[in-house]
């Protein structure tokens, strides 16, 4: 595909895309992959409700289900760093939005007080109900949104507003350079930048926490927190913000477990749809922004090309309970290849971030993302009992999936 078809259809990707997913300079395709040898139980001739026992790669915890490991300790503050506590201001008991489905996404607006400018240089999320907290990403309001975020929490009963895909301040979500500037998912610790590293807050800015809440595990009232690592403005810092990576996720049924209603695509969609209202359409929209058509199988993937420079510092990937390994490649099929993370077994309560060495990459040069989910393990977790198999699309919900890498920049 040429760069100025490559470069029109983000254009139109752009005028769709009016809250899940955002412009990009270019990108191409992904695709599907059929390939089980890696990825089913030991014995593949044994049938997919087999209950062997796994091989001890793809053992699962008994009693996983995504909510049982509480946030690290706080890191020891460094020279000249404050740390301020911003909290829900009253407790929220989740309940699904649109009266179906087992999740529910609540943005909450926060204020940390900025007097004046500040360097954010460390986040640590400090969930109040663990067991319900599936996970939290922190988004900064700059000053000019501040009376839209107001006039949205007011709009709405109770404590923050349903906010599924972002916080709904912005048309388009801008997934090269992302408002996400701290996130926890089970197995986070305390995000501290490197030193010379910090992300600006200008005065008066305000935080949204928008927290996932599962509600399979319950639906118990919650006060989440967070605390942020904060560094004076007047020093000499490099800029960091967050470029978010997702690839589609299009995984069918099982052969013996395909003949429910949701093994259906056109069916999976239209019940992501109506459980998640505008957000839903992210399944087909990613499609767009990676090129190709959807195609049935276990592993997907999206290939990015850049259109400014950046160097890359962190890594991270997030799936859901589905997710049997993810991996960020740059440069892939060049001499230049670089692998920046690769995690072979997906464990959901250990997403953390990764530092990495930093790697500087060029305009048209490439970033892709792949993952793999696979259906088998609904036969071991907890979260999928009782529940038919269908077809995964990416969504919102504990049980729909994702694949989503992100990466941690600077830019010049």
């Amino acid at each position: 595909m040429s760069r100025t078809r490559r470069t029109a259809i983000h254009r139109t990707v752009a005028a769709l895309l009016a809250t899940g997913l955002l412009t990009l300079s270019a990108c191409a395709g992904g695709g599907g992959s059929d390939d089980d040898s890696a990825t089913q139980p030991p014995d593949a001739s044994q049938s997919a409700d087999s209950s062997a026992e796994a091989s001890p790669d793809e053992q699962v915890t008994q009693g996983h289900d995504g909510h049982r490991v509480k946030p690290a300790k706080a890191r020891p503050l460094r020279a000249g760093e404050t740390r301020t506590t911003i909290a829900m201001p009253g407790s929220y008991t989740p309940s699904a939005p649109y009266g179906t489905g087992t999740d529910d996404y609540r943005c909450f607006l926060l204020d940390p007080e900025l007097a004046k400018p500040a360097w954010l240089t460390g986040t640590q999320i400090l969930p109040g109900n663990p067991e319900v907290v599936h996970h939290v990403i922190l988004f900064q309001v700059p000053p000019e949104q501040v009376a839209a975020a107001e006039a949205k929490d007011e709009a709405e009963d109770g404590e923050g507003w349903t906010c599924f895909g972002g916080t709904g301040l912005d048309r388009f979500q801008n997934v090269d350079q992302s408002p996400w500037i701290g996130a926890w998912a089970p197995g986070g610790k305390e995000s501290v930048t490197k030193p010379g590293f910090g992300i600006r807050l200008a005065t008066g800015s305000r935080i949204v926490m928008q927290v996932h809440y599962n509600l399979l595990a319950g639906q118990e009232p919650d006060t989440s927190a967070a605390q942020l690592r904060l560094a004076p403005a007047n020093r000499n810092y490099e800029a960091l913000s967050t470029m978010l990576l997702p690839a589609p996720v299009e995984l069918p049924c099982r052969p013996k477990h395909d003949d429910g209603e949701l093994c259906d695509r056109d069916a999976a969609v239209a019940d992501v749809k109506e459980r998640f209202g505008a957000e839903g359409n992210t399944a087909d929209l990613l499609h767009l922004l990676c090129g190709g058509r959807p195609e049935p199988g276990q592993t997907q993937s999206c290939l990015r090309t850049l259109s400014e420079p950046i160097t890359i510092h962190g890594v991270a990937g997030h799936m859901h309970l589905l997710g049997r390994s993810i991996k960020i490649e740059v440069r892939p099929g060049t001499p230049q290849a670089q692998t920046v993370l690769d995690i072979p077994v997906w464990d959901f309560d250990d997403q953390g971030s990764r530092p990495i060495e930093p790697i500087t990459l060029q305009p048209f040069e490439q970033v892709k993302v792949t993952c793999t989910h696979v259906q088998w393990l609904r036969d071991k977790l907890p979260a999928f009992e009782g529940q038919p198999d269908r077809y995964v699309v990416w969504g919102e919900g504990t049980t729909d999936e994702m694949c989503l890498g992100m990466l941690q920049v600077t830019r010049p």
